[in-house]
C-alpha cells in the first residue's frame, strides 16, 4: 500500500509524509553501538559520516549518544549532551540537515533541540513523561516506541506470544493520550512498533506482519529495522552482514505503508526503493533512459 498522508509538526515546519518513505541515516555519538563498533570517533568523522548519508539519500539524520546495548553502563544526561550538542549543531547547521536525538532523558532532548534538533526519537516508550514536556515547549516532533522494558534492560517475556500485536497497540494508544495530556499536539507524534525491543525475534516478526493495523492510530509510522536481532535470528548473520536482510524489511515496509524508515545503509536503502518504485510503475521511466558505458563494465 501507499504510506497514508501524515502531517509531523516539527521546530522547522511541517513534514508532509506520505507515499514515497523517507529515508533516517543513523550516525552513533557513541564508542559502543551494537552495529558500527565505534568506527567513527571523532567530531570530523561523524559530520562526514552525516555528510555521506544525506549524499546517498537520507532525508533527517538520527544522532544518538547513549548505545542501547545491554552490556554497557547507561551513560549520565551530562555525558550524553556533551556527546550529541556539537554533532547536532554541526549537522544541523553546516549540513542544513533536518535532525532527530535518539534519547530517553528530558534534559538531554531540550539540549538537543536547543542546538538544531527538530524531532526527538523516544525509544523508551515515555517512560519519562518529562520529554514530552520538552516537545510540547519547544513544537519537535515526539516518536513514541513500544518498548515496556526500561532503558538498557533486555525484557522477553514469552507470555506475549499471539498477543504481542494488542499488546503495541494498546500501549501506543496509551502514550499517545499520555503525550497529548502533557500538551503535545497529535500532529507532533510519530509511532514505532519497536521492533527488538522487548520483545523476541518471533514476537517482532508477529509485530511486523501486523504493522499495517497500526495506520488505525492516524499517525505516521516509523520503521527501525536495520541490522536489528530478528534479523540476525532468522539470517544466522552478524550485524556488519545483515543489509540484504534488512531490505527485505525495507520492502516490507512499503508494502504496509511505512513513512520513515531508520537504516544504516541509507545509499543501498534507496538504490532498493528507486528499482522497488521503477517496477511498481510508481517511479517514470523515460524511454530514452541509457546507461553510461563508465558503469557497464567492471574493470580489473
Amino acid at each position: 500500500m501507499t504510506a497514508p498522508e501524515r502531517p509531523l509538526r516539527t521546530t522547522l515546519g511541517t513534514l508532509a509524509l506520505g507515499g514515497r518513505p523517507l529515508l533516517m541515516g543513523i550516525v552513533n555519538a557513541t564508542p559502543d553501538s551494537f552495529s558500527d563498533g565505534g568506527l567513527h570517533q571523532s567530531l570530523d568523522e561523524r559530520v562526514d559520516l552525516a555528510r555521506e548519508l544525506l549524499a546517498e539519500g537520507a532525508d533527517l539524520i538520527d544522532i544518538g549518544g547513549e548505545s542501547g546495548v545491554t552490556d554497557r553502563p547507561a551513560v549520565d544526561a551530562e555525558t550524553e549532551i556533551e556527546r550529541v550538542v556539537p554533532l547536532i549543531e554541526r549537522v544541523a547547521g553546516e549540513l542544513h540537515a533536518r535532525v532527530s536525538i535518539d534519547t530517553h532523558k528530558p534534559a538531554v532532548a531540550a539540549a538537543a533541540v536547543a542546538a538544531g534538533a527538530c524531532i526527538v526519537n523516544d525509544v523508551s516508550g515515555l517512560r519519562d513523561p518529562g520529554l514530552a514536556d520538552v516537545c510540547a515547549r519547544s513544537g519537535a516532533g515526539l516518536v513514541v516506541m513500544h518498548t515496556v522494558a526500561p532503558p538498557k534492560q533486555r525484557l522477553h517475556d514469552r507470555a506475549l506470544d499471539g498477543r504481542i500485536v494488542e499488546d503495541v497497540r494498546l500501549f501506543l494508544e496509551a502514550r499517545i493520550e499520555l503525550a497529548l495530556s502533557r500538551g503535545v499536539a497529535f500532529e507532533q507524534l510519530m509511532l514505532d512498533p519497536g521492533p527488538d525491543f522487548s520483545k523476541t525475534p518471533a514476537q517482532t516478526v508477529e509485530v511486523l506482519r501486523a504493522l499495517e493495523d497500526l495506520h488505525a492510530l492516524a499517525r505516521p509510522l516509523l520503521l527501525a529495522v536495520s541490522r536489528k536481532d530478528f534479523v540476525g535470528a532468522l539470517t544466522r548473520r552478524g550485524p556488519r552482514d545483515r543489509l540484504a536482510g534488512t531490505l527485505a524489511g525495507v520492502a516490507h515496509g512499503v508494502d504496509v505503508g511505512a513513512h520513515v524508515m531508520r537504516l544504516h545503509d541509507i545509499a543501498a536503502a534507496a538504490d532498493f526503493l528507486t528499482v522497488q518504485a521503477a517496477l511498481r510503475g510508481d517511479l517514470e521511466v523515460d524511454r530514452a533512459l541509457e546507461i553510461p558505458d563508465s558503469l557497464r563494465w567492471a574493470r580489473a
